[in-house]
């Protein structure tokens, strides 16, 4: 079972994030600390100690922004150590994602904090540790795995919210690190599964890579552009270069789909 520690600066997001914390059974102890350094100092004690030890800590839940040290400054220390903690953060900033990511975080939870979501990072949290005595519950075929993305649906985190994106939705995906950040004509997603693997998945499904940070529908282009040499395509109101390694099996996959 996991131990876990919770840190934030402010004391009703730590207490409500240490009750949702105790009352889940894959839990065996949550322990609070309301700031940076407060949180370095235990878990540097944690990890001397060793994994036996009654303070031994195996996740951090996180906040991001707290007075002096934040929590991607925490993540960037804790790097450091030989046997670090996981992390999780929980913060009300979306837009942190990335970076926490490239920090090596498990999963990133937003606020205000809701049981369900917070379960699956302790899920995550769980099957990364290979802890033996989880509960053995099945998980639901339906749970909201974000890297369940062969199905014709993609789930996405949205405001807290996991919310079902239908593939054939996505007009394309941009790389962005470890993550790729999906475009509709309603809006765009950050799901935490790299480009090269959408790619794979649904190759099928009609989409193709056109550049080392782009993959496409062939099926939401809506212009092909030549430009001395260089050709890019235009999908609603966005223009994304095509590189020449990709240039002429485009163009091979779009003239055999206009029949030429």
């Amino acid at each position: 079972m996991l131990r876990v520690l919770a840190v934030d600066d402010e004391a009703p997001a730590l207490e409500e994030l240490l009750y949702l914390l105790r009352a889940d059974p894959r839990i065996r102890s949550a322990e609070g600390a309301t700031g940076a350094t407060e949180a370095l100092r235990r878990i540097g004690g944690a990890v001397d100690a060793g994994p036996d030890d009654p303070s031994a800590i195996d996740v951090v839940f996180l906040d991001i922004h707290m007075a002096g040290l934040t929590g991607l400054d925490v993540a960037q220390l804790l790097a450091g150590f030989a046997a670090p903690p996981l992390i999780v953060f929980v913060t009300a900033h979306e837009g942190f994602a990335v970076h926490a990511f490239d920090l090596k975080a498990v999963d990133y939870v937003l606020k205000p904090v809701r049981r369900e979501r917070l379960s699956e990072a302790v899920r995550r949290v769980a099957e990364q540790i290979g802890d033996r005595s989880a509960p053995t519950h099945p998980t639901p075929v339906h749970s909201a795995s974000v890297h369940d993305t062969a199905a014709d649906q993609i789930p996405v985190e949205l405001g807290g919210v996991i919310r079902f994106v239908p593939v054939d939705d996505i007009a394309y995906a941009e790389a962005q690190g470890d993550y790729a950040r999906l475009y509709t004509a309603t809006g765009s997603h950050l799901v935490r599964i790299p480009l090269t693997t959408l790619e794979e998945r649904w190759r099928s499904r009609g989409f193709v890579r056109i550049h080392r940070r782009h993959l496409v529908s062939l099926a939401r282009i809506d212009e092909l552009r030549l430009d001395a040499g260089t050709m890019s395509v235009r999908i609603g109101t966005a223009e994304l270069a095509v590189s020449r390694r990709h240039t002429r099996a485009l163009r091979d996959l779009l003239m055999r789909r206009t029949g030429r």
